[in-house]
């Protein structure tokens, strides 16, 4: 129950700020609240899942506003011929994606956010970005 309203809390935020940055061009903060780092699948669910959708196919409930389809997360691998591009995940997450081949500029750059979560622990950024390139992963179409 808990999980649902914070997921809910979250689309209303992210569809809040997705509608400001396609009304204007500036910098648009979207705050979220801090899951375990350890489980990718938590993360997913609230950070990537209200553009991605808990199926990761790019039709979350904040995909309708945004200027451009989010990624469809599961045909990762099939993309790059079979294989997960986990390098190119983590940078995506660190430090985002300005190429539109690669993703929308929309998309929240994680690594700075997940950076300022718990900054007495450094560690814990990687953890968190690595933790849910993994989760990703498990969710490839076979």
């Amino acid at each position: 129950m808990y999980q649902r309203i914070l997921f809910a809390v979250m689309s209303a935020a992210l569809v809040v700020g997705a509608a400001s940055a396609s009304q204007n061009d500036s910098k648009v903060t979207i705050p979220v609240s801090r899951t375990d780092a350890t489980s990718g699948q938590k993360m997913f669910v609230n950070y990537c899942a209200p553009c991605h959708g808990v199926d990761a196919k790019g039709h979350g409930p904040v995909a309708p506003v945004l200027k451009n389809q989010p990624a469809d997360l599961t045909l990762l691998s099939s993309k790059n011929n079979g294989k997960f591009p986990d390098t190119h995940i983590v940078t995506v997450l660190q430090n985002g994606a300005d190429m539109p081949a690669h993703g929308s500029a929309q998309m929240p750059v994680w690594g700075p956010i997940f950076g300022k979560m718990n900054v007495s622990n450094p560690q814990e950024k990687q953890l968190r970005i690595s933790n849910l390139s993994r989760y990703l992963e498990t969710l490839q179409v076979k």
